[in-house]
């Protein structure tokens, strides 16, 4: 069974901490605070914190203050980045692997509801990021933080790692996240899956994410397929590429990045909508100013209101489009997605109308993962887009475990 309305916008009944058919609702009074602390404990499996970790920052906290979750993710954060280092120094590099994985993932928390000009922000932020790239940094291979020229001088803020399997050039998958999550986020919802079968990633902050928002003030646009293209030109400059086989996948707003990047530019072959959104507009048509994804939106469209971004995503819809897609095409959507089901239902039938390779695959409540872009249980997420791809790449996971190096197609 799926649910086609909102439901975080339903208050409800129950005021005591419980299960939902999305996911753990840990503040049932504050239902943005549950959805953002079921986000990070979702991501825990995928190395992205420790369960009790996160229950006891939860602990500590004032329910509705976000002074409080920054002071409290912080802390938790700040713990394990000194036990990282430490653990460098000592020479335990997995200790310090693993620790400083769950520290940028509680920094990432820690920056979440502070304003967007709060001077904490980018300073939190870059301590997620020198987290992460320490964490990657001892991956075999190495991955690499990198610069994707983008324009006016601006460069997009990524990560690329290359996978353990295979040898030669390897496919890519470009690996960003929507309106509120970036690319250190996206080891935990798309790209560790990726690696585990044959394939490279690269994770970007586009326009409007990440430091790209954060360091130049770069806000998102409508055609997407302008940032994605500027990284399939940055990935034809690598030796270890195998141009033939680039997908693109975005999570939540990203879904429509990327089914816009993937109808609008014939490099890519193929394109996943981890959330799929048909027309941005008709979804924030009565959203005020105490919505609570008002802030987020205003600073990501550089816009002063929420009048303001209505102006500023005009454009953002898929109709005349979508159609133009001719690489396969998958949409992963939670059936109990607590931001509504409805406009994924719209897109997976307007691409097959229009003769789009389309798989649609909505995740039950029953087998979990149900949540907006499987929040409450990322792995099924990593497993449907990863089993996907390696499907449509030609990979053959058996030989690439048995060392033999990724059949090219």
């Amino acid at each position: 069974m799926a649910i086609e309305r909102a439901l975080i916008d339903e208050q409800t009944t129950n005021s005591i901490p419980h299960y939902e058919p999305y996911g753990w609702q840990h503040w049932p009074d504050h239902p943005w605070w549950s959805y953002q602390f079921r986000r990070g404990l979702g991501e825990t499996q995928e190395g992205g914190g420790a369960v009790s970790e996160a229950f006891l920052a939860a602990a500590r906290m004032t329910p509705g203050d976000d002074e409080s979750w920054f002071r409290e993710w912080t802390r938790t954060a700040q713990a394990l980045h000194r036990h990282a280092d430490e653990a460098e120094a000592a020479g335990h590099i997995q200790t310090a692997q693993n620790s400083w994985l769950r520290a940028a993932n509680y920094y990432r928390q820690a920056e979440f509801w502070l304003d967007g000009d709060d001077r904490r922000r980018l300073k939190t932020f870059e301590l997620m990021e020198s987290c992460s790239k320490k964490f990657i940094a001892y991956l075999s291979p190495a991955g690499e933080a990198v610069e994707v020229p983008y324009e006016n001088g601006v460069s997009l803020c990524a990560y690329f790692v290359r996978s353990a399997y295979g040898d030669g050039k390897q496919p890519v998958l470009i690996s960003m996240g929507g309106l509120d999550s970036i690319k250190d986020e996206m080891w935990f919802m798309q790209a560790r899956g990726a690696l585990q079968r044959g394939i490279s990633v690269l994770m970007i902050d586009g326009p409007g994410q990440g430091g790209t928002l954060r360091r130049h003030q770069v806000f998102s646009r409508f055609d997407y397929e302008v940032p994605v293209g500027r990284c399939i030109d940055y990935l034809a400059t690598r030796n270890d590429v195998d141009m033939g086989r680039i997908a693109v996948c975005g999570s939540s707003l990203g879904g429509y990045y990327a089914a816009r990047a993937g109808s609008c530019d014939p490099r890519l072959a193929a394109c996943i909508s981890h959330g799929a959104i048909w027309d941005l507009p008709s979804q924030l048509v009565d959203r005020d100013e105490d919505w609570g994804l008002a802030k987020h939106f205003k600073w990501v469209m550089g816009a002063q209101s929420m009048q303001g971004v209505r102006e500023k995503i005009a454009n953002f819809r898929l109709e005349g489009v979508l159609n133009r897609m001719t690489c396969p095409y998958l949409i992963v959507h939670g059936g109990y997605d607590v931001l509504g089901v409805a406009q994924a239902r719209i897109v997976a039938d307007y691409a097959a109308a229009n003769g789009v390779d389309v798989t649609f695959h909505l995740v039950g409540e029953e087998q979990t993962g149900a949540d907006h872009c499987q929040h409450d249980n990322p792995t099924i997420a990593q497993e449907i887009i990863g089993d996907w791809l390696a499907e449509k790449f030609g990979i053959d996971e058996r030989a690439l475990r048995q060392g033999r190096s990724i059949p090219q197609i």
